[in-house]
């Protein structure tokens, strides 16, 4: 089985992006949500999970309309694949009109 963590980066004012809800998807089946930390970080999300595709959406909206910033991406959705057993890391770099990401670890 394999675990999960994700860290946001708000790159236009160069800092973590605190307080960004973000859930954790199965399919239709929402298996976690939480809220990054000062940092920017959720250091493990969800449940030990198997192969498959899952999906992290962002709440990105709450987060710039908390800021008073305008943004052309109210959620982020990220899918990806889990194929072996190992501690996946998925970063998003983000600003209220582009988004990043990769693989991490």
């Amino acid at each position: 089985m394999s675990t999960l963590s994700t860290h946001v980066l708000d790159a236009v004012r160069g800092v973590p992006a605190a307080g960004i809800a973000v859930a954790l998807y199965d399919g239709a089946e929402q298996l976690a949500a939480a809220v990054t930390d000062t940092d920017g970080r959720i250091g493990a999300l969800g449940p030990a999970l198997g192969p498959g595709t899952y999906r992290l959406v962002f709440d990105t909206g709450g987060y710039f309309a908390a800021q008073g910033v305008q943004t052309f991406y109210p959620e982020v959705v990220l899918a990806f694949a889990v194929t072996g057993e190992r501690h996946y890391h998925v970063p998003l770099l983000l600003s209220p009109f582009a988004y990043s990401t990769y693989r991490g670890s």
